[in-house]
């Protein structure tokens, strides 16, 4: 199965999970999985919230910035794979100048 990112409608959140700032995103979403293709404008975050039933993975394509992972700060930019696993929390910041791209894979656990 091919996800085509490009054919699936962008939406636009503001204050993701009680952020701050605009993030873009394109999402597949399915009863297994939800995969999203998302931008983090400069300045922007996502809001700190715990995967009490799931898990996270985010591959960084672009940018930089840092998450919040549980009470430790750690550093991102392209290349590195943040993972935060069931009962963790995170957020992230773009704390850089350019968009923050990731994709991100949240399955859904049994």
């Amino acid at each position: 199965m091919i996800i085509d990112f490009e054919k699936i409608k962008e939406e636009v959140i503001h204050n993701f999970k009680g952020g701050e700032g605009e993030l873009d995103t394109r999402n597949f979403v399915d009863e297994n999985n939800k995969i999203m293709l998302s931008k983090l404008k400069p300045g922007a975050s996502s809001g700190y919230h715990v995967h009490e039933q799931n898990c996270e993975i985010v591959y960084i394509i672009s940018g930089e910035g840092y998450f919040k992972y549980d009470n430790i700060i750690e550093r991102i930019n392209a290349g590195k794979v943040h993972y935060c696993p069931k009962g963790h929390g995170h957020s992230m910041v773009n704390d850089g100048r350019d968009d923050l791209v990731y994709l991100a894979i949240v399955p859904e656990l049994r």
